[in-house]
């Protein structure tokens, strides 16, 4: 079984608000480096949400369009899982939001497997480096 990677930064809003900037699809160019284009497939019309997500990645080394599944939480938990990908056999991972005194604790866990061979300890480094830029990104968004 594939090892996963966390990470947990404390962003100045409410739970509500970052779930908000999570669940904007649209503006993940804006501030995720690596994704250069979003599709939202398919929507939860009792929520929303999506539930499902088209991504175009790129991030020099690997380019890759990938399909994720949602499961969404109310504003404490989201969940996604591959669909399908040219490059990637597993891409699964969540957001944990947990309100504190003055703002919300987050956690992004990750796993990913790619297609092509690659090292435990090279891939848990490539996992890290997505969840740092993620989490810098959606807390620099948010507290804008």
């Amino acid at each position: 079984m594939a090892e996963r990677t966390s990470s947990t930064i404390t962003i100045d809003a409410t739970p509500a608000e970052v779930m908000a900037v999570i669940a904007g699809f649209e503006g993940y160019p804006e501030w995720t480096g690596e994704v250069k284009e979003t599709e939202v497939l398919e929507i939860d019309e009792a929520t929303g949400r999506a539930v499902r997500v088209r991504f175009k990645l790129d991030a020099g080394v690997i380019s890759d369009e990938h399909v994720l599944g949602y499961t969404w939480d109310g504003d404490h938990e989201v969940r996604w899982t591959l669909v399908t990908s040219q490059m990637l056999k597993a891409l699964d991972g969540r957001y944990a939001l947990s309100p504190i005194s003055g703002g919300t604790d987050v956690t992004y866990e990750l796993t990913v497997d790619v297609k092509i061979p690659m090292l435990g300890m090279l891939k848990r480094k490539a996992e890290k480096v997505i969840i740092d830029r993620a989490l810098t990104g959606l807390k620099k968004r948010v507290e804008s």
